[in-house]
């Protein structure tokens, strides 16, 4: 501590620069730039001399021959300067340049009792001016390059310098109040703040601190909020960085820079240095294209050794967030580097309607909007997700020119949401309108025969995206796992379309692609991961080949023999079969139901749940919002 005490230094902004020497320089520069412009409209207009006349050489033989001619100052022969008397007397200050070499112009002179001198053309102050100034624009520029790759250090160029954006406690501070939900993630994190703000009462229990946190969830969930959240708790500096910002095409940087990041976390602690996306820099070394000795890994390397170096003692934590924790290299996960794994898991209800509100706030909502209600309809969204939410119904409230958000907007910005922007202006032929009907109307129908089939929300024949049509459907609760009757009821409805066009038209178009590959690879998922054929049983086929460099599964590992490949060919066979026969009884038992949905979607285009069921005679729905 003593060495931060002593060479403490200046406080610096959220871009991680000193503000007192980039506020003085820029005064600096202005005032020096402004003094420069000064002084050389100053020495110009000194230098200025507009009482000296400027006359031809010819004029001047003519005014030496009448005797007018007093005195002349011959510089450097080329340049006369002299004063000659007027016809009323005066003396006047006159200048000619000579043009040629005059052999007579002494003896003229002489003739005419002239005064003579002669002199060397002196540089006038302006002119010197005027030729330094280039080369003081050039060492202005030069001096203000090396301050931008400086980066406040002494070196001359500052490649290997940290890129961490500094929060300090000046700033405005990220609570975790601020974080809606998480309570299992705070709860993880607590130990690192009060460890933060009160290090002696873990010292004296002899307990150890894990030196680093990593922070696994899916994208959105607010890995990043919930660490600037800890370092607001306990009341400490925050750098931040992201993983990328590593690694540079220059070899050996990005060892350099986590070794300047560490650097200043031990002279600024207590604090936390945060690495957002780690797993750009810390995959599995061995797998990149480049060899043992690539960039990457030298990097990983270098921070390796850093989190062995440093003690918590110091009172610097190491966060770090990643949604690919599979990837990353054993031993960033090994206990004394990252020791504690913290999951942000996806919000559920209560979580989901606490992240509207925080949101809800910054937007005037009207009397109409249930948070409660919007919360139970979008289960599996992320915070981000929610947050984008209330930011498009205020934009829609915006457009219809509202002071309030209303509940509609919230349905609006939903269903953009969910379905994506809506094409109106795609003009469709009414042969292809009418197919399209039929089509989500075999959909849509499954739902409401099918007892494990999710309720359904909308149906709409308005093209969004690449899609002529959609019928989505949404769970009346949060669910973490799938039964067997489930995932056949989704392969049932993603064979709705393809059988209500059989019957319509005797023939199938190419908008079913879509629909087959999702029921084939649910059936294949079925009996290849998840157990659920009974002739195979419980056995699971079929590795995944994912090169870690990559990050994206691009081949299955074979490793079963062809009897039993045949054998998992027939198990799929027989449940897409078997789901099949099923899809075709429903909708040809229920054949008014399914033209009354088609004809009613050429009609009004969307229906919601609620239309349908008045359509078809049926009771209300019984909902929990």
């Amino acid at each position: 501590m003593s060495d931060q005490n002593n060479n403490k230094k200046p406080e610096k902004d959220s871009k991680g620069n000193s503000g007192f020497d980039l506020n003085n320089n820029n005064k600096f520069a202005l005032f020096f730039l402004l003094a420069l412009i000064v002084m050389f409209f100053v020495l110009f207009l000194a230098n200025d001399n507009n009482d000296v006349m400027e006359i031809p050489y010819s004029t001047f033989l003519n005014y030496l021959e009448n005797e007018q001619v007093t005195a002349v100052k011959i510089i450097d022969n080329k340049t006369v300067q002299g004063t000659m008397r007027g016809t009323s007397g005066q003396s006047t200050v006159f200048e000619t340049a000579i043009p040629y070499f005059d052999d007579f112009l002494m003896k003229k002179l002489r003739e005419n009792n002239v005064i003579i001198e002669g002199a060397e053309r002196s540089t006038s102050a302006a002119a010197i001016f005027i030729q330094i100034i280039p080369w003081v624009i050039g060492f202005a520029f030069i001096w203000f390059m090396l301050r931008q790759m400086q980066g406040g250090g002494n070196k001359a160029f500052s490649f290997g310098k940290s890129k961490a954006k500094r929060y300090t406690q000046s700033d405005k501070h990220i609570t975790f109040d601020d974080v809606a939900g998480q309570a299992e993630a705070k709860y993880e994190l607590q130990e690192v703040v009060d460890f933060l703000k009160n290090p002696e009462k873990f010292q004296k229990l002899g307990a150890r601190v894990p030196k680093g946190v990593l922070l696994v969830g899916m994208p959105g969930t607010g890995k990043t909020l919930l660490a600037k959240a800890a370092a607001g708790e306990a009341g400490v500096n925050f750098f931040h960085m992201s993983g990328s910002d590593f690694v540079e095409m220059f070899v050996g940087v990005g060892a350099s820079r986590v070794r300047d990041l560490f650097e200043q976390g031990r002279k600024n602690a207590p604090c936390i240095l945060f690495i957002d996306e780690l797993d750009a820099v810390g995959r599995t070394r061995g797998a990149g294209y480049g060899g043992g000795h690539d960039e990457r890994e030298q990097t990983l390397n270098q921070m390796l050794v850093e989190m062995d170096g440093f003690d918590t003692k110091d009172g610097v934590i190491l966060l770090a967030a990643t949604n690919r924790p599979d990837v990353l290299d054993p031993a960033l996960l090994r206990p004394g580097r990252f020791d504690r794994q913290v999951v942000v898991d996806m919000p559920d209800n209560n979580e989901r309607k606490a992240i509207l509100e925080i949101h809800a706030q910054k937007v005037q909502l009207e009397d109409d909007v249930d948070l409660e209600r919007i919360a139970r309809a979008t289960p599996g969204t992320s915070g981000a997700d929610l947050a984008n939410l209330v930011n498009e119904a205020a934009l829609f409230a915006g457009r219809q020119g509202r002071d309030k958000v209303s509940g509609q907007n919230f349905e609006e910005a939903r269903d953009k949401l969910l379905l994506g922007v809506a094409r109106k202006s795609r003009l469709i032929s009414p042969e292809e309108k009418e197919a399209t009907a039929y089509h989500e109307a075999g959909h849509a129908l499954l739902h409401y025969h099918l007892d494990d089939a999710d309720p359904l929300h909308k149906v709409t024949v308005i093209p969004h995206g690449q899609a002529l049509g959609l019928a989505i459907s949404l769970p009346e609760k949060d669910s973490y796992s799938k039964r067997k009757g489930w995932l056949k009821a989704r392969i049932i409805i993603a064979m709705g379309g393809y059988v209500a066009e059989k019957l319509k038209y005797g023939e199938t178009t190419t908008g079913t692609k879509n629909d087959i590959e999702q029921a084939t690879g649910l059936a294949r998922k079925m009996v290849m991961e998840w157990g659920m054929s009974e002739a195979l049983g419980f056995i699971s086929f079929g590795s995944e080949d994912e090169p870690i460099f990559l990050g994206k599964e691009i081949s299955q590992h074979k490793d079963y023999s062809e009897d039993t490949a045949m054998r998992i060919d027939n198990e799929i066979t027989n449940i897409m079969r078997e789901c099949l026969d099923v899809t075709e009884k429903i909708l040809i038992e229920n054949r008014e139901q399914l033209t009354i949905i088609a004809e009613a979607l050429i009609e009004e285009e969307t229906l919601d749940d609620d239309r349908i069921r008045v359509l078809l005679d049926l009771p209300p729905a019984v909902r929990n919002y």
